[in-house]
């Protein structure tokens, strides 16, 4: 194997949870620009169909799938259709996530005040159901791949150093990292050395789930916390949605084949500056 080649997706099938979405969706256009066959799973089936047929735009294979993470049978369903369609999956993104106004601080809401109904959301959506089910579900049929699978969660910096203001996000994605090295260890263990699990946490990529927290909605400016945002991180800019890409494929390809239980910073440098 080429030191290039070992990169390559061809022959393989990957799944994306939450491909519809901003950064779900750069990481499926990497892995079908890196030879895999991409099944987009999303709760809105409209934008799955969208960043399916820009896949296809660029020569590459992908199928729309509707998916929602806090319903177990409708991921039972795509996971059906997608081993119907595709005859079995290599790669299991899991790239659903988000937080919410209900469960974040504010000058309007204390974190005395904050409703447990939404915590339980921004945690459901983030751990149980956007990686712990899902992972369950597809997990169970890819053990058994002859060459293994790669399974690749998404967390956040603030798994590493939780944020002011957003306690259930920065609890539940400090939890997909801990849960991330326990499937490792558990896969690897229990059914094949060839099943392999890690996470990428990104740092700050302006999204519609962050974008009223890092900028002004009337003027388009950085407010204090994206100004703060931008001056501890050294390389002085918010991140790009292609700059997971890059990640994504490594982990995903026989390029890490010796590499799991681990959680990779996308963050610009945020997570080693502290602030002097």
């Amino acid at each position: 194997m080429s030191q290039t080649s070992m990169f390559h997706l061809a022959g393989k099938t990957a799944v994306v949870t939450g491909g519809g979405g901003v950064l779900g969706g750069a990481i499926a256009m990497g892995l079908a620009s890196a030879g895999a066959q991409v099944a987009i799973a999303d709760v809105a089936p409209d934008a799955a169909a969208r960043k399916c047929d820009e896949i296809r735009a660029q020569g590459g294979t992908a199928k729309p799938y509707e998916l929602d993470v806090f319903q177990r049978e409708s991921i039972i369903r795509a996971c059906d259709a997608i081993y119907a369609d595709f005859g079995g999956v290599h790669i299991l993104v899991n790239c659903v996530g988000g937080n919410m106004k209900a469960a974040t601080t504010s000058p309007e809401q204390t974190f005395f005040d904050i409703p447990a109904d939404a915590l339980r959301k921004v945690i459901d959506l983030n751990l149980i159901g956007g990686v712990i089910v899902p992972s369950q579900v597809f997990c169970a049929r890819m053990k058994d791949n002859p060459d293994g699978a790669s399974i690749i969660n998404i967390s956040s910096m603030n798994a590493i150093r939780p944020l002011t203001r957003i306690p259930g996000y920065s609890a539940a994605k400090a939890a997909v990292s801990n849960f991330t090295q326990w499937l490792a260890v558990h896969l690897a263990q229990e059914y094949s050395t060839k099943l392999r699990v890690n996470a990428i946490a990104p740092g700050f990529f302006l999204t519609d789930q962050n974008r009223y927290l890092l900028t002004d909605e009337k003027t388009g400016e950085l407010t204090a916390r994206g100004k703060t945002i931008i001056q501890h991180t050294p390389l002085g800019e918010f991140g790009k949605p292609e700059d997971l890409i890059g990640t994504a494929i490594w982990l995903a390809s026989d390029a890490s084949r010796f590499v799991t239980g681990i959680v990779v910073p996308v963050d610009g440098g945020f997570s080693a500056f502290s602030g002097v």
